[in-house]
């Protein structure tokens, strides 16, 4: 998507799946798609052209976990300008459960796992620099 000047905008949904003191986070199969970028993220994906933010995050929770009908809810927004100099709004979306829901992850899913938010891996360890710890920790505090 283009701005009226010409300049790329992304629209991007995340949402963060907590179980109790528990948060689900993925790796990619494709680092390609997810900016050449390794580690673990939020479940997350473009906002599809015409696609409601809300049906974005259900999408990415049915299509990436078979996760379907999840009570979520939107957190907050994000905004700012990517390494590629596109401005991306972020929509932070948030399922909390409190039974740990089955899964079937996707193709696209690499790996999956459940982190104690005591235990969260090292800024290294999570792609964008660690873009998903500071997510969680806002999400998390409420």
């Amino acid at each position: 998507m283009k701005t009226a000047e010409g300049n790329i905008v992304k629209l991007v949904a995340d949402i963060t799946v907590l179980n109790n003191d528990n948060v689900l986070l993925v790796k990619y199969a494709d680092k390609n798609k997810y900016d050449h970028q390794s580690g673990w993220f939020l479940p997350d994906d473009l906002v599809n052209f015409g696609e409601d933010p809300d049906d974005a995050a259900s999408r990415i929770l049915n299509e990436q976990l078979s996760i379907s009908n999840a009570p979520i809810t939107l957190d907050h927004v994000e905004t700012f300008t990517g390494n590629d100099r596109s401005w991306h709004i972020v929509f932070h979306y948030v399922y909390r459960t409190a039974e740990i829901p089955e899964i079937k992850k996707s193709e696209d899913v690499e790996i999956l796992k459940w982190f104690s938010l005591n235990e969260l891996p090292s800024k290294d360890e999570v792609a964008h620099h660690g873009w998903a710890l500071y997510t969680i920790q806002s999400i998390a505090k409420k």
